[in-house]
């Protein structure tokens, strides 16, 4: 099963992670504060974000993304799939029946 990695400006974070459980594209967001150093159109940025940590269904993931480009403020958003290795039983049962 797919976990979805994103950041966000963190003014962002809470209504981007709340949508994307009320919409049931997840079953769990967990937001990390950080600081992102990147270049973009020539020029450093350093910025308040939060990571989000989404876990979501193999079949979800691709609406998962398009809801994302959708409510994300910047015009690429960083968006990176990791599929799990392993996963406690129980946690993934929870999981798939959280996500339709």
């Amino acid at each position: 099963m797919p976990t979805a990695y994103v950041t966000v400006p963190r003014d962002e974070a809470e209504t981007l992670a709340r949508t994307l459980v009320e919409e049931r594209l997840v079953a769990c967001v967990n937001r990390v504060p950080c600081r992102s150093t990147y270049r973009w159109n020539g020029q450093i940025h350093d910025d308040a974000e939060t990571i989000l940590i989404a876990k979501t269904t193999v079949d979800r993931y691709p609406d998962l993304v398009d809801r994302v480009r959708e409510l994300h403020p910047h015009e690429v958003p960083c968006v990176e799939r990791f599929d799990e290795a392993d996963v406690l039983g129980p946690f993934a049962e929870w999981r798939d029946a959280a996500v339709e």
